[in-house]
């Protein structure tokens, strides 16, 4: 099953406060969320932006109870590096990013997007991958997003903006969990898993985004879209049962070292969600360079399987 919250799950402390009796799940549903958005100790984390269809003017006309506001494309996320667009910003730039949202180290953090489509669950799950990759693991994704939230009429929403007070958050930074140019090669050199986490028509070479020099992917990675990762390519992330079939099918074992990749870390960030967090594989790590890095290497060998031209 995935694994979600419910509210029965949550266990309070004596004192009336968020005190939880094991670590936050990867996933929380739209129940855990309705009851605990608003208490001591729970940040709320919208960060819906123009990548699925969001943005502040959204937010101010209706977001959770108490939710705080972080545009994913323009809040600091992700910083250009080269040619790179997507690259993890440097380690006090992003921790001022997260402090300035009133969180710090003991803040149970849920982020959402828009819940639109699997895209639109990449913007929760690079930020998610963030504070992982940050030494964070008191971080959960509202599975489902806002849409999966507002579905339900009983859900109640807010308007106006939340004005959070800063707090500190210091790093512990968790090297093991994204990949470097570097490391990438030497995982193919090794026959690592690699995984292309882009739709077939960009793995395959037919289409090329504007951010890659090159069409093709890094030889010998498997293709395993990120739209097949949630439910008809929506909100609601599939059960683990359901992904290890995909990855079966796409030849991708669940188990043992395994880099995600896609073009900017957007859609990486899927994948290497459902791998570490889904299934359990903690050796799974994110190459957050993805093909604008590597490609702008002429150095670095691309498979191109198909030319349309």
């Amino acid at each position: 099953m995935r694994k979600t919250w419910t509210v029965g799950a949550l266990v309070l402390a004596a004192s009336g406060g968020t005190a939880l009796a094991a670590s936050p799940q990867p996933l929380v549903d739209a129940a855990w969320v309705k009851a605990n958005s608003c208490k001591p100790g729970v940040v709320v984390l919208d960060v819906r932006s123009a990548i699925d269809g969001g943005s502040q003017i959204d937010y101010l006309r209706g977001h959770i109870p108490c939710a705080v506001y972080s545009d994913y494309m323009k809040g600091g996320w992700r910083v250009k590096v080269n040619d790179a667009p997507g690259m993890l910003p440097p380690v006090p730039q992003i921790e001022k990013v997260i402090g300035d949202l009133g969180i710090d180290n003991n803040t149970h953090v849920v982020i959402y997007s828009a819940g639109t489509s699997a895209t639109s669950m990449g913007s929760a799950t690079r930020v998610y991958w963030t504070f992982k990759v940050l030494g964070d693991d008191n971080v959960s994704i509202l599975d489902g997003g806002y849409a999966g939230y507002t579905a339900d009429k009983a859900n109640p929403v807010q308007t106006g903006m939340v004005t959070p007070k800063p707090a500190t958050f210091a790093a512990r930074y968790r090297k093991d969990l994204r990949a470097t140019q570097a490391e990438v090669q030497k995982a193919m050199s090794e026959k690592v898993a690699l995984v292309d986490n882009r739709p077939s028509d960009q793995y395959l070479g037919i289409n090329r985004a504007p951010v890659d020099k090159r069409a093709g992917t890094i030889p010998g990675a498997k293709n395993l879209p990120e739209s097949w990762l949630t439910v008809d390519d929506g909100g609601k992330f599939r059960s683990a049962a359901e992904i290890r079939k995909l990855y079966k099918e796409a030849g991708v074992p669940t188990q043992g070292e395994e880099v995600n990749f896609c073009n900017t870390g957007h859609w990486a960030s899927i994948g290497w969600f459902a791998s570490h967090e889904i299934l359990g594989n903690k050796k799974a790590a994110m190459y957050d360079g993805s093909m604008s890095d590597w490609s702008s290497n002429a150095s670095l060998p691309v498979e191109q399987k198909i030319k349309a031209e």
